[in-house]
């Protein structure tokens, strides 16, 4: 698409939002349904893309992209009365008689660029809050999910004039003329060196903006833990798309004590999830392309416990453990994002402490522990987007919880309300009574600095 293209559906949007129409509650409420219904009508279409793609099952497309956006969608029309409402707040005594109160109001025209790993799920729930919220959006979906990117515009362009909701595909220097544009919000989601980019660019026209980045994120396996539980859970959210999961488990922390057993359970739980040949099991996907396959096939070095095969033809790698890693191993220095999964052993919980701390901050952090205070140590002594106890990935499941990062792992957080809240300004109203008008605060001052300590509570 050329620039002047990229500027006309800007301009045009700008437009529309200015007629007010995306300001109206029950609007909003109709174009969440519509969105719904066409998702619905090409649920298939969906399916087939993301198998095209990525080699994901039915059930694995519904389970983390399809059923998460009509579950957002669903709880955005329950609730967005509520929240559109204005909040009311208490009013100062020395400004009485006066009501205050917090209204969300829409930024405007809002872009969303999207993801290739998730390629319907982060591009749709970022628009479920920008429509809640009252805004027009430009969708650029990620271009190495072709066949993904290709249904979104066309769900898209079945449902809302170009004027509301536009779908621009195209590569990276698309984004870049897209970002030329005087936009109201940018919500980014990919890698953190990308997102550095997008932030200079928002800065430098002081667009605010979120950013949904990734990192390494730990997973923390204490001697109390249930072990079968927890390889269960890790096997689940490890090898989940292959790997190809910002929030992930990207390394595995197993308390010295339990780590032979633990890693025999790793294996077992391999097996039995995707068989003693993953790559002819239906429901384990593959890697998204020549260069990423490249990139993790170099990471396959050291003591490999289970896998370590691949095909590359096929874009297969296998579901890989690899044991006493250290810190200072190639693996060890950047997001694996790919089905690799590192074991680390430790012998006390300070001491991994202090080595999440020593790094960025993760997206996600997870512990395996039955013991009350270990978990609550690893909550109050790191930071890290989100913390699970127990399980992995399911944190982003309830829509009652922000998901989002901290540091390198992301600015801002959305689903469920927060969606709404990410891109929605907090508006400030106060409304004064004509009467009666008090003078403590006019001048002349003399006499009322005394009262005016007392009214404001400074003794």
């Amino acid at each position: 698409m050329t620039k002047k293209e990229i500027q006309s559906i800007f301009q045009n949007q700008k437009k529309y939002f200015f007629s007010g129409k995306t300001k109206e509650i029950d609007f909003r409420i109709e174009c969440l349904k519509k969105l719904k219904e066409v998702l619905i009508s090409n649920e298939n279409l969906i399916y087939e893309a993301l198998y095209t793609d990525l080699k994901k099952s039915p059930t694995e497309s519904y389970n983390t992209e399809f059923g998460a956006i009509i579950e957002e969608i669903n709880f955005a029309i329950k609730n967005i009365k509520k929240w559109t409402r204005a909040e009311k707040v208490k009013t100062p005594l020395l400004l009485m008689p006066a009501k205050s109160s917090v209204l969300s109001e829409p930024y405007g025209v809002c872009l969303i660029i999207g993801a290739w790993n998730y390629p319907f799920a982060l591009s749709f729930c970022p628009l479920i809050g920008s429509i809640a919220a009252g805004n027009c959006a430009i969708i650029k979906p990620s271009e190495v999910a072709p066949n993904s990117s290709k249904i979104i515009a066309k769900i898209i362009q079945e449902s809302f004039n170009k004027e509301y909701i536009s779908v621009i595909e195209g590569n990276a220097k698309t984004t870049t003329l897209i970002l030329e544009e005087k936009l109201d919000y940018i919500f980014f989601t990919g890698g953190t060196e990308i997102g550095k980019i997008i932030a200079e660019n928002a800065a430098k026209k002081l667009i605010p903006y979120t950013l949904e980045l990734g990192g390494k994120s730990p997973c923390i396996v204490e001697e109390d833990a249930d072990i079968e539980m927890a390889a269960k859970r890790i096997v689940w959210g490890k090898f989940l798309n292959a790997g190809q999961t910002c929030i992930a488990p990207d390394y595995v922390l197993a308390n010295n004590r339990i780590k032979p057993q633990l890693n025999f359970a790793i294996k077992k739980n391999i097996i039995k999830f995707y068989g003693s040949a993953p790559e002819e099991s239906p429901d384990y996907p593959r890697i998204i392309n020549k260069k990423h396959f490249e990139r993790l096939e170099k990471l396959i070095k050291g003591n490999i416990l289970f896998g370590g095969k691949t095909k590359k033809n096929d874009l297969y790698i296998s579901p890989t453990i690899i044991d006493n890693v250290k810190w200072s191993d190639e693996i060890m220095k950047d997001e694996i994002f790919g089905p690799l999964l590192p074991i680390l052993e430790y012998d006390s919980l300070a001491s991994i402490v202090k080595e999440i701390n020593d790094r960025e901050k993760p997206l996600a952090l997870y512990i395996f522990a039955e013991n009350k205070w270990a978990q609550e140590y690893i909550i109050k002594n790191t930071s890290s987007g989100s913390v699970c106890v127990n399980a992995t990935i399911l944190q982003t499941v309830n829509p009652n919880l922000p998901f989002g990062g901290v540091g390198n792992s992301g600015i801002g957080s959305y689903h469920g309300k927060h969606s709404f809240d990410t891109f929605s300004h907090k508006k400030a109203i106060m409304s004064k009574s004509s009467w009666p008008e008090l003078d403590i605060s006019y001048p002349p001052y003399k006499g009322k600095l005394k009262i005016l300590k007392k009214i404001w509570g400074n003794k």
